[in-house]
């Protein structure tokens, strides 16, 4: 039984289908309609159950009444995927105190409120996972985008909080982080933009389907504290580890240019209301980047398997120092 929060369109649909085509049941969870309506049609399609929730996430209350709304219907909740999340793309002193808001309250807060209506049903029973849909900029900022990079900062620290608080009671409750690159998502079509050019992903561009299998993977190996999704992913954890400061300057100096493309962007934006509205249509979990998005990321297989190439390292390494050593003693 898994609940995915954002589920109408991009990660969070490919997610709930990802999750449906192993036969699970899958709670849908967004403000949208249409998107809703299409993304449940799918799940039946490959082979799950769907039950649709509509809710904003940044109501506290709601989030819980969704919650009970699913264990009511379901019994339980093994899976909660919290993914849902909206931006502004515009310089920091161009984004309306109230439009910061409400990127805090759907992006953070949304987690903070599903991670705990969540754990409502999950602690009494001791067992269930929490999966946190993170991104790079969960550790590194970039232009353009300060409300939802202060946004995954808070989830980082939030779930890091949890996650020793959860170690401490011995819970058999488990909670992970994903960390995304940039995805060929609908969220560039919706996204509320000032820049004079079309939104647009930092490449190489994933396509979904690549973190929805991370996210399912998280799920069942929730043990670990995070993984990362995407080479580029991993680029830019190390790169801000070894030397912060550069990466400052040449994200300063490509950044602006790398996130827009030609053209005026003159999508509809969902920070108050979702594009998929009433008057709106189901944008599904492609964007308009197919044909440069790739389908596969070796990084995943190094993040599921960081733990034997670290020993293949550590063997190789060993067997280096030795023979070096046999070569010392034999002169």
């Amino acid at each position: 039984m898994v609940v995915v929060t954002g589920a109408s369109g991009g990660v969070g649909r490919a997610t709930a289908r990802a999750f449906a085509a192993r036969g699970d049941k899958v709670a849908l969870l967004a403000r949208g309609h249409e998107g809703l309506a299409a993304a449940a049609d799918e799940v039946r399609r490959a082979g799950g159950e769907a039950l649709v929730v509509p809710v904003d996430v940044s109501d506290a209350q709601a989030v819980d009444d969704a919650a009970q709304q699913v264990v009511d219907t379901f019994g339980h909740i093994d899976v909660w995927v919290n993914n849902a999340f909206t931006g502004v793309f515009a310089p920091f002193t161009e984004v309306r105190p109230d439009e910061f808001r409400r990127v805090t309250e759907v992006t953070y807060l949304g987690f903070v409120f599903g991670t705990r209506a969540a754990l409502r049903h999950m602690l009494p029973r001791d067992r269930g996972t929490i999966v946190q849909v993170g991104s790079a900029l969960a550790y590194r900022g970039i232009p353009l985008q300060s409300a939802y990079c202060g946004a995954k900062h808070a989830i980082q620290g939030f779930n890091e909080s949890l996650r020793c608080e959860l170690l401490h009671a011995r819970s058999g409750v488990r909670t992970t982080m994903a960390q995304m690159p940039g995805l060929n998502t609908p969220q560039f079509e919706w996204v509320l933009s000032r820049m004079p050019g079309k939104a647009r992903p930092v490449a190489p561009v994933y396509q979904p389907e690549v973190a929805a299998r991370a996210i399912v993977y998280a799920a069942s190996h929730a043990r670990r504290r995070e993984y990362w999704v995407g080479g580029s992913t991993a680029a830019t954890l190390l790169a801000n580890a070894v030397a912060p400061g550069l990466l400052d300057r040449y994200l300063a100096r490509t950044n602006f240019d790398a996130q827009q493309e030609k053209g005026r962007h003159d999508g509809p934006a969902n920070l108050w209301d979702p594009a998929d509205g009433p008057h709106g249509h189901d944008f599904g979990a492609h964007g308009r980047f197919d044909d440069e998005a790739v389908e596969h990321s070796p990084q995943q297989w190094v993040s599921r398997n960081r733990r034997w190439m670290g020993a293949a390292v550590g063997v190789g390494a060993g067997a280096l120092a030795a023979r070096k050593l046999a070569g010392l003693v034999r002169r």
